[in-house]
C-alpha cells in the first residue's frame, strides 16, 4: 500500500512539469505576448518588440524593460540569466511547452513569451545577436561624433537583418512600432521622428538629450541633402532592406 501511495506521488509530481527542462526546448527566439501585470506606459513595460534571444553557445541577449546580454543556463526548473554587468536574474520556469514559454518574476508576475523562428548560419545575419544590438547599449560619457554614427550604422544593421528575418521566414508581419528608434517606418517608406516623438528607452541609450539630438541631427542631414532610391518590388521587406543598407551607406 505504501509502496502504491509512493508511485502516486512521483507519477503526480511528473504530471505537474517538476522536471528540468533540456537546453534544447528553451534555447532559441522568444517574443514577449502578454503578462498579468497591469503596465499602464509603454515606456514602464514591455512591448510586442521585446524579446530573448537564447543562443545554443549559452549566450543571451534580451531587450525587456532595457536591454542586457551575457551568458544562461537551466538550474534545476530555473532559467538564469547571468547578465555582463555581473548580476544573475533567476526566473522560475512556470511553463514550457512548444511554442509557448511562461516565466515567474520576483513579484509573482507571469510573463508569456511564444517561439519566433531563430535558425542563422552566423551570428552576423542574426538581428537579435550582440553583433546587431551595440546600438541598445547605454553610452556611459559622452560620445563622438563617430562614436554616434557608428551607433546610427548598427541601428540600421539591425533593422537590414530584422527585414532579412522576416523575409527569409516568410513572417506575414513584424513589429516596427514598437521597436526602440528615431526612425518611424511606414507601410510605403520611413522618415526621422521628431525629438519630441523619441521613445524614452531610445533617448536613454545616449549619455545625454544633447548627444540624443545630434543622432537625430546627423539623420535630418542626410534626409534633406540626399534621396532614398526605393527598391520596385512587391516585397515591403525588401523594399526596407535596401533602404536601411542605403541609409547606414549614407551615415559615412
Amino acid at each position: 500500500m505504501k509502496r502504491t501511495r509512493h508511485l502516486f506521488l512521483i507519477l503526480t509530481l511528473l504530471g505537474l512539469g517538476y522536471c528540468t527542462p533540456r537546453d534544447s526546448e528553451i534555447n532559441g527566439l522568444w517574443f514577449f505576448t502578454h503578462t498579468t501585470a497591469d503596465v499602464t506606459n509603454e515606456d514602464q513595460g514591455p512591448t510586442p518588440a521585446s524579446f530573448m534571444n537564447l543562443q545554443r553557445d549559452h549566450a543571451y541577449t534580451r531587450d525587456y524593460v532595457g536591454f542586457d546580454y551575457g551568458r544562461w543556463e537551466i538550474k534545476d526548473t530555473m532559467l538564469l540569466l547571468k547578465s555582463i554587468n555581473g548580476n544573475t536574474i533567476s526566473f522560475p520556469i512556470n511553463y514550457l511547452s512548444g511554442n509557448e514559454l511562461r516565466l515567474s518574476t520576483a513579484k509573482g508576475t507571469i510573463v508569456n513569451f511564444e517561439s519566433q523562428p531563430g535558425s542563422f548560419s552566423s551570428a552576423a545575419e542574426n538581428p537579435f545577436s550582440m553583433e546587431n544590438n551595440k546600438w541598445r547599449i547605454r553610452a556611459t560619457k559622452k560620445e563622438s561624433e563617430l562614436e554616434l554614427k557608428n551607433r546610427l550604422r548598427n541601428h540600421c544593421l539591425f533593422y537590414e537583418y530584422y527585414f532579412r528575418w522576416a523575409l527569409a521566414n516568410k513572417l506575414n508581419s513584424i513589429d516596427v512600432r514598437s521597436t526602440p528608434s528615431l526612425i518611424k517606418v511606414y507601410g510605403n517608406g520611413f522618415a526621422l521622428k521628431n525629438f519630441g516623438e523619441l521613445p524614452a528607452s531610445w533617448r536613454s541609450y545616449f549619455y545625454d538629450d544633447e548627444d540624443c539630438q545630434k543622432a537625430n541631427d546627423l539623420i535630418k542631414n542626410i534626409f534633406e541633402h540626399h534621396d532614398i532610391a526605393w527598391a520596385r518590388t512587391d516585397s515591403k521587406y525588401k523594399m526596407f532592406i535596401s533602404a536601411f543598407q542605403q541609409l547606414r551607406q549614407l551615415i559615412k
